[in-house]
């Protein structure tokens, strides 16, 4: 499991969304100059679940905005995120909206391909290890058992952290739960600590004299969230990929100039009120198109995906979460759209 629990286990429980649009871009209620004609085939079936960095979708789909860019685009949402990736991986989607560590650990038996093509946001904040009174520091830690769901995004931010400290996971012992039911260990006292995504972070921190001491604010690029295609559809309909790609983009200038009005699309389709959608507003950073085309390169930090993904598939690999990630890691990352829609700025 993976952040399937998101909603499938608390749909009441839906966080905010940063609208950090740094690059306000196409005009939305105008078709662009570059941008085709719907194309007359089959729409694009595009997945989404409820995570805050996938929401705007709601609202390029009621402003019309899908067709104002080109794109021929049907959304399809999914109460329960593991559903969308298993949807995808059966060739069931043409894309999903999904993280990087899930799309490595999908990737080798998806009979399409899957390929990310935009990076929507990073976590920053709504991924936590949470820990019980008296501890204070990563150090603290050794010894003392955590309960995560060993494997994904919580149980590899943990380990990046104890690395940074000059420990390993040996110091430690985890305790593999269920992500709900490890909050719930935590929060009844049976474990030192606790990782992982909201709600549950909600529940553990319950406990009393408990504390956050550490989040993926202090980790960036550790948890991108993607939108993912599959090969097949790049190979086919890559004008089609591009004009979603250039739809995300029209559709975060439409948020940021009408944010009151997105803000109540996002809350309805979460189905929860907005004041609860905002509540927690800073845990996601939405990507501009600068921060795509760094998300993208080379380099020696987490904040560049093709580093990220051959830890984050050594790491589930040595955990034994998968028996082996995909041939090639490169093929599973494509900038060339990101980099065609900036050119077009």
């Amino acid at each position: 499991m993976r952040r399937q629990q998101f909603l499938s286990t608390c749909l009441a429980f839906v966080f905010g969304l940063v609208v950090a649009v740094g690059c306000a871009n196409n005009t939305p209620e105008t078709v662009s100059e570059s941008a085709a004609p719907a194309a007359s085939s089959a729409p694009l079936v595009i997945g989404y679940s409820n995570w805050p960095g996938w929401l705007p979708w709601a609202v390029a789909e009621e402003k019309g905005l899908f067709a104002a860019n080109g794109a021929n685009v049907e959304l399809k949402w999914f109460d329960g995120y593991l559903a969308s990736m298993e949807a995808f991986a059966a060739g069931q989607l043409d894309g999903n909206s999904q993280t990087l560590n899930d799309t490595i650990s999908f990737a080798a038996d998806a009979v399409n391909g899957e390929v990310a093509v935009l990076v929507n946001d990073n976590s920053a904040g709504n991924d936590k290890v949470v820990v019980a009174e008296g501890i204070n520091s990563i150090e603290d830690l050794k010894d003392k058992t955590i309960a995560l769901e060993e494997g994904v995004v919580g149980d590899f931010m943990l380990t990046q952290a104890l690395e940074q400290a000059g420990m390993s996971r040996s110091d430690i012992t985890i305790k593999n739960l269920e992500t709900g039911a490890a909050a719930a260990a935590f929060a009844s006292g049976q474990v030192d600590a606790f990782a992982g995504w909201p709600p549950f972070w909600g529940v553990a921190l319950e406990r009393p004299g408990s504390k956050e001491l550490l989040s993926s604010k202090e980790y960036p690029g550790i948890i991108p969230d993607l939108l993912v295609v599959s090969q097949k559809v790049i190979d086919e309909q890559p004008d089609q990929v591009q004009a979603l790609v250039n739809t995300w983009f029209a559709t975060l200038d439409y948020i940021a100039k009408n944010p009151e009005e997105s803000n109540k699309i996002m809350a309805a389709r979460s189905g929860v009120s907005v004041e609860e959608y905002e509540e927690f507003q800073a845990g996601t950073r939405i990507f501009t198109i600068e921060e795509n085309l760094e998300a993208f390169t080379e380099g020696n930090g987490m904040k560049h995906m093709p580093f990220a993904a051959q830890k984050m598939n050594d790491f589930m690999v040595d955990v034994g979460f998968i028996e082996a990630g995909p041939d090639d890691l490169g093929a599973i990352l494509d900038d060339s759209f990101v980099k065609a829609y900036a050119e077009g700025l």
